[in-house]
């Protein structure tokens, strides 16, 4: 076919037939669209009655009548329903345009214009159906042209852009997007138009006439062709997804701030250190939640004062001139311009143009926003910087317990995201855990540190000594990280010269191990003062682990109103609280110098290491025994002579356990780091600790070592007196003339006159024979040994009475004095301090009265 228009004309989907009919009223012409209407060739239509051929029968009567009115010369226009010929006629409807005509010898005829009414019934309901869904679509349709403006837009494009459907004809894209936004649409609309390729939730930002917020469209683009394939155009459907866009950013940043949160709650308060929780704080929000952020803690909290409330951290307490000191602990940055804090300190501290350096002490002025957020406990919101940088700050005071510890500020940049009120909640919720961490810190710190003071306190102070030892000890507490323990070691010195060495070690941790090591030490130190034997100091002490931390039982008042006493039995009651159990191991040991004999007892403790000259390192078999607090097993003792400079070493078990090797490997290894004992003491026990693999920090370290030396010969005065009258006189004789060797002239006369009377004392109320003995170290000790049971009482003695005052004058003129229990006996001893080169004090009135 040939044609001038372009494919796809009207005329293609109406289907137009024509045929002429003659002066005879017989089809005279029959085009080819009319055989291809009614499916009837042209040599078979020609010359046939078009009423007999195409009408119903009951219609023909009235279509002689119309043809006979047509070729009369008048116009028609109607339907006429026709059929096919055949035996399967298809019955059809056309509307018919007759147009009467004249033959060239000037008779009448007709001309027949055909139009199948199905075709056109099709195409006005294609049109319809195309209008309803293009006119009353909720979405902004709009089909643009292969030259890429606007062909027809719907009312719903033209109410979101302004004005009436019609006037967006002819406009581009340009005219609805900014630059960049339409560019990218022009170019996917090129894409479209040369590909074919349909376009899904093509993204695209803009503004709508006299709305200042941004939109956002996800649009649908496909190429439109005509009824011959030919494009003529691209067809786009926008919907708006603002809400949607919204909600998924909004459940995005719900997703993010949960996230934050988990991870903080991983990361933050892993330390008990406050700088470290402030710095965790940071590696959570930057750059998670922020660009740049800082944190500052109150002076006080981190100096560790005990400040009363108010002071330096309650609510709405601050200082008159602005806030109280604060110490910049924590800084962090996720952009290249790493500045020193954010830029809103700059106007906040104290007339300070810079922010504060990392660790400066600054305060911030009385109407700055951190300053009010400080004093109200309240969120509050800080101005951008001078230069631009900083977008927002949001000043979020740290508040636990009621408490304000410090202030986190949290800023965005230009071209971040803005604060919202999410991010406003979620910074509350950040700044509120890492202040109860903080907070929690501070009270481990305070409460670390008393209970370090208390464990120290109860350890002896410096270096200590002891006659006929020479002593070095360490002692090394678990670390920050870890809480106080219950080990503690103690030298005590004894009557005679002689020396217990302590070792102990209560089973767990923190205040309420230190306070029962202290009660534990205070015991030993009182039992060791009766001079006990260390089989029965140990069986005493078991007694009082096993009270330690029972609840006291009550027992009948004595109906006097005097207080009622914990009963022995309280720690054996069946409702007893097994956690407040106290169990502990100890080695006690006590050392004669002037028989260089050594007599252990062992509570379940490791046992201790000799190291004799010239031999290797052994661990001493004492029978262990059970733990202080266990009960019902007797302790036993050891007695062992030690030669001249061998070492003894007591330890607790932080030295030689760990989970990384067994006990027997430790203890091997102790032995081993002994091997040259000959060096100064203070070297072999950094040689110990330096060895071995202690694990320092895992657990307590008490370590105590004692070197032997014996006082020599020269300085023992040793004698036995007959039980005889005259034996005081002997005695004063004999400590006359010990004293004139040592060159201790100035206490012979004192000397003599106590010797006197703990002799007589002897002969008197002792029995058998009696020893004198007298030794010199770093003071001058006396003893009197007798037979006797009776210890000795001192008494004050009335005005009439001829005597009793003997113990008086002793405990007058003596440093100390007092008597113990021996094998044998009893010894009744007195000290004297060596002479300073100074004249002895005079005595008071009342001191010389109170000898008579």
């Amino acid at each position: 076919m040939w044609q001038s228009s372009p494919p796809g004309s009207i005329y293609d989907y109406i289907r137009v037939a024509s045929f002429s009919i003659g002066p005879d009223g017989l089809i005279e012409q029959w085009s080819r669209r009319a055989a291809g209407l009614f499916g009837i060739a042209a040599h078979e239509a020609v010359g046939r009655d078009p009423v007999e051929t195409f009408m119903p029968a009951e219609l023909r009567t009235g279509g002689h009548r119309r043809v006979g009115e047509i070729l009369d010369g008048k116009e028609w226009t109607g339907l006429v329903p026709f059929r096919m010929p055949g035996e399967d006629a298809v019955h059809g409807l056309a509307e018919v345009y007759v147009m009467p005509s004249e033959t060239e010898s000037g008779e009448p005829a007709a001309l027949c214009i055909v139009v199948d009414v199905r075709a056109l019934r099709r195409i006005e309901t294609d049109l319809a159906a195309s209008q309803a869904i293009f006119g009353q679509s909720p979405f902004g349709f709009v089909l643009f042209g292969t030259d890429f403006t606007v062909v027809r837009a719907n009312q719903r494009f033209a109410t979101v852009f302004g004005g009436q459907a019609d006037d967006h004809r002819g406009r581009t894209v340009d005219d609805y997007l900014a630059r960049p936004e339409a560019e990218r649409l022009t170019a996917t609309l090129r894409r479209v138009l040369e590909t074919g390729d349909s376009v899904t939730d093509l993204q695209l930002v803009g503004t709508a006439p006299g709305d200042s917020e941004s939109r956002h469209w996800s649009m649908n683009l496909y190429r439109v062709h005509s009824g011959a394939g030919r494009p003529i155009g691209i067809a786009g459907l926008a919907t708006d997804v603002t809400r949607r866009h919204i909600a998924a950013r909004e459940a995005a940043s719900a997703r993010r701030n949960l996230a934050l949160l988990n991870e903080a709650g991983a990361r933050i308060g892993n330390s008990l250190d406050l700088e470290t929780t402030a710095r965790e704080l940071l590696g959570v929000a930057v750059p998670g939640f922020c660009d740049l952020a800082s944190v500052d803690l109150y002076q006080g909290l981190l100096t560790g004062d005990e400040a009363p409330p108010g002071s330096w951290g309650s609510l709405h307490h601050e200082s008159v001139g602005g806030s109280a000191e604060l110490r910049r602990v924590a800084f962090a940055s996720a952009v290249s311009e790493v500045l020193p804090a954010t830029a809103s300190d700059s106007a906040s501290t104290d007339g300070a143009t810079d922010p504060p350096a990392l660790g400066a002490v600054h305060r911030y002025s009385f109407n700055s926003p951190c300053s009010i957020a400080l004093r109200t406990g309240q969120i509050k919101d800080v101005p951008g910087d001078d230069r631009g940088f900083v977008q927002a700050t949001l000043a979020v005071p740290m508040v636990a317990h009621d408490t304000v510890v410090g202030l986190v500020q949290f800023s965005r940049t230009k071209g971040s995201e803005p604060f919202g009120e999410r991010d406003r909640a979620l910074a509350t919720e950040l700044a509120a855990r890492a202040a109860v961490c903080i907070d929690n810190a501070r009270l481990y710190r305070r409460e670390h540190e008393r209970a370090l003071i208390l464990q120290r306190s109860l350890l002896p102070p410096g270096d200590p000594e002891a006659a006929g030892l020479d002593i070095a000890c360490r002692y090394l507490p678990g670390n920050t990280a870890t809480e106080v323990g219950g080990d503690w070691f103690d030298v005590i010195e004894l009557p005679g010269h002689r020396t217990a060495l302590v070792v102990g070690d209560v089973m767990g941790r923190g205040l309420r191990a230190a306070v029962a090591m202290g009660e534990l030490r205070t015991a030993v130190r009182t039992l060791a003062l009766l001079d006990l034997e260390p089989a029965e100091v140990l069986s005493a002490l078991d007694e009082v682990a096993r009270g330690l931390g029972t609840p006291g039982v009550s027992t009948p008042s004595d109906g006097l109103g005097g207080a009622q006493w914990p009963s022995r039995a309280s720690h054996k009651a069946p409702d007893a609280d097994l956690s407040e159990v106290y169990l502990a191991t100890c080695v006690y040991a006590v050392y004669d110098p002037v028989t260089r004999r050594c007599t252990f007892a062992n509570a379940g403790h490791l046992p201790p290491v000799v190291v004799e000259p010239g031999e290797p390192a052994l661990l001493l078999d004492v029978p262990p025994g059970m733990p202080l607090g266990v009960g019902g097993e007797p302790f036993e003792e050891v007695e062992v002579e030690l030669k001249e400079g061998a070492l003894v070493a007591l330890y607790t078990d932080g030295l030689v356990e760990s989970r990384d090797h067994p006990l027997d490997e430790g203890l091997r290894a102790l032995r081993n780091a002994l091997i040259e004992p000959e060096l100064p003491l203070e070297d072999v026990c950094d040689h110990v600790l330096t060895t071995l693999d202690t694990r320092h920090g895992e657990d307590d370290i008490a370590l105590l070592m004692a070197r032997i030396q014996g006082l020599p010969v020269d300085a023992v005065g040793d004698w036995r007196l007959p039980r005889e009258p005259r034996s005081v006189g002997r005695a004063r004789e004999l400590a006359r003339r010990q004293l004139l060797a040592w060159e201790l002239d100035d206490l012979v006369d004192t000397t003599e006159l106590l010797v006197s009377e703990l002799v007589t004392n002897a002969l008197r109320y002792g029995e058998g024979e009696i020893r004198l003995r007298l030794l010199r170290d770093r003071t001058l000790v006396c003893e009197v040994w007798d037979a006797g049971l009776v210890q000795p009482r001192r008494r004050r003695a009335r005005d009439t009475d001829e005597g009793g005052r003997g113990l008086q004058l002793v405990g007058l003129l003596s440093a100390a004095w007092g008597s113990r229990r021996t094998p044998r006996g009893k010894t009744v001893w007195f000290e004297l301090p060596l002479p300073d080169g100074e004249p002895a004090a005079e005595r008071t009135v009342e001191q010389l009265l109170s000898m008579f």
